[in-house]
């Protein structure tokens, strides 16, 4: 069986998900994004059996779907989201030029990185557009809570980058005295 860590063998512990950052196309990074959901896909069951089998079916791969995926941020005066939003459907634009049809969708590259803050692994997420924006929550006069829009992003599909190489991660040495 190979360990889990070939550059750190010494690592028992697994990634955590705190670390993260998203990077859009132009090498900028997503601003104060706090939540991401899951790389998630599925790939539908097709079942056949021929007259002459057994009662039971063959099974083999169909269709994949991947889900979208739902970013979370703090309201700044930051426009990005609403920008990329508004290239799907913008309000008031006027006849013909309510979607921005050669560049609202991004590929964006998400970045995981390890507790020492070095990149360890990366994600290509292809063809991302909005299909969901909520530029402001549920407002309660009662409540202490940050303002979080939302961008919710249909995708074409992700995989990882394996061109990404396990960082070899620094050991602490204690101070001289």
């Amino acid at each position: 069986m190979a360990p889990p860590f070939t550059a750190n063998p010494d690592r028992h512990d697994p990634y955590k998900t705190y670390k993260f950052r998203l990077r859009y196309p132009n090498g900028d990074y997503v601003a104060g994004l706090s939540k991401m959901s899951a790389l998630k896909r599925h790939t539908e069951v097709v079942k056949f059996r021929e007259g002459g089998d057994p009662s039971t079916h063959r099974k083999s791969p169909g269709q994949t779907e991947y889900e979208a995926i739902t970013l979370e941020r703090g309201v700044t005066n930051d426009t990005t989201f609403e920008q990329w939003a508004n290239k799907v459907w913008n309000y008031g634009s006027g006849l013909g030029s309510e979607v921005s049809l050669k560049d609202f969708r991004k590929d964006l590259v998400l970045e995981i990185y390890n507790e020492a803050g070095q990149l360890a692994l990366a994600y290509k997420l292809f063809r991302c557009w909005p299909s969901e924006f909520t530029a402001f929550p549920d407002l309660d006069a009662s409540a202490s809570a940050v303002a979080i829009q939302t961008l919710k992003l249909e995708n074409e599909g992700w995989e990882r980058d394996y061109d990404v190489p396990e960082p070899n991660e620094p050991s602490f040495t204690e101070p001289a005295l």
